[in-house]
């Protein structure tokens, strides 16, 4: 969901930036870590989105594919940004570079310049260059960061990738079910009006469901676009979640939930210790990424990890492990590559969603068919029932 943030920069003065965060407390707290005071936070309407001037989408993957290799081909990273901002033709996303480039020029590091623009470059970008910064490593730093991000857009396509199926399924039943209810059935119902006679309950049900829909076809279609306009203002998002936290009352879909979001979880530490930040501030940094239940539990590991416990106890001990990742942080903790274990406990748990949602979406698709044709069958039925009647008394 995003948010439209009242900002007091010390520099700068009074700014208004939008961010897309879970809730309003989180956009708070990723303005705060940037050394903002916050003075007022608000969700977004469709007319600030389409009006706000940084509505572009920062291409934060691309901006650091090019960047690697503007700075592998021995270019200075003020002439490569500078380079980026003129080939750039999106207004939004060339003001962006162009400010970094300014502050670059005014001797700023390159992590400082990115943190004044937390539309465009989260916290955990700013904390893996900060990083890098100590070491001279940026180009390695912007590789891992290629490689996270290139392994969520994978696993985030496989997803989506399964779920198109399912959801084209129950739409065009849906459209055809709004024909037959908007069109076939209240022709009917006048033929059957013509005819006269006792109907059965269910075929007068439907005739008058039938009539319903064509009398108030214009109130139906209003009711859908503001559906529709409510879902872009955050109104579907917010469905979504209590859909999310229903879910997650099921053991069999609940578990895989919270196999997922350790995945990610697993996925972003890995990238930010073997960036050189101490597990303790990255655990901070990776909060946003939980729902509220893991959330209280990633809480208690880190103050466990603060006072000296290890990573697997502490791990295990809140509940955020698995049988496979629990022993692969212990062996990560003894051969000293925590950050590269990490990786591979989220890259075994990716491959084994992927094959989850490949097998649910092969038997949802079937389910899903065979629901929707009894639906369509029993419309028919419900139709014709009466001609079948009056056959029957003919004879």
């Amino acid at each position: 969901m995003q948010f439209l943030v009242k900002t007091l920069k010390p520099d700068a003065g009074v700014g208004i930036t939008m961010l897309d965060a879970v809730s309003a407390a989180e956009a708070e707290r990723q303005v705060v870590s940037q050394g903002h005071a916050v003075l007022s936070v608000a969700p977004a309407s469709l007319l600030s989105r389409l009006r706000a001037p940084g509505k572009s989408r920062f291409p934060l993957l691309l901006f650091s594919q090019e960047l690697l290799s503007l700075l592998n081909s021995g270019i200075t990273i003020v002439e490569a940004i500078e380079t980026l901002a003129e080939k750039e033709n999106r207004p939004a996303v060339r003001a962006v570079l162009q400010g970094i480039v300014s502050a670059l020029r005014e001797g700023r590091p390159f992590s400082a310049t990115l943190e004044d623009a937390p539309q465009a470059f989260p916290p955990l970008y700013v904390a893996t260059v900060r990083a890098s910064e100590r070491t001279s490593g940026l180009g390695e730093a912007l590789g891992r960061y290629i490689a996270y991000a290139t392994q969520l857009e994978t696993l985030r396509g496989r997803l989506v990738s399964a779920a198109i199926y399912p959801v084209l399924l129950v739409a065009v039943s849906g459209l055809v079910i709004l024909f037959l209810m908007g069109y076939v059935v209240p022709r009917f119902s006048h033929i059957y009006e013509d005819m006269g006679g006792n109907l059965p309950f269910l075929s007068r049900l439907l005739l008058q469901w039938g009539l319903a829909v064509e009398q108030y076809w214009p109130v139906i279609l209003g009711l859908a676009a503001a559906l529709v306009v409510g879902a872009v203002q955050g109104g579907g998002r917010m469905v979504g979640q209590r859909l999310i936290r229903l879910m997650w009352r099921f053991p069999a879909a609940g578990e895989r939930m919270r196999v997922f979001q350790l995945a990610r979880l697993y996925r972003t530490l890995g990238m930010l210790l073997r960036g050189g930040i101490a597990i303790v501030p990255a655990l901070d940094m990776v909060t946003g990424l939980l729902s509220a239940a893991l959330q209280t539990r990633l809480a208690s590991a880190t103050q466990s990890i603060r006072e000296g416990n290890t990573i697997s106890h502490a791990f295990e001990a809140t509940g955020l492990t698995t049988a496979v990742a629990l022993r692969m942080l212990r062996v990560g903790e003894r051969a000293g590559n925590m950050g590269e274990m990490m990786e591979r406990i989220a890259a075994f748990h990716d491959e084994e969603m992927a094959r989850w949602a490949e097998w649910v979406t092969r038997l949802l698709g079937p389910l899903l068919m065979l629901l929707m044709g009894l639906v369509i069958g029993a419309v028919v039925v419900l139709m014709y029932l009466p001609i079948f009647q009056l056959a029957e008394s003919i004879r």
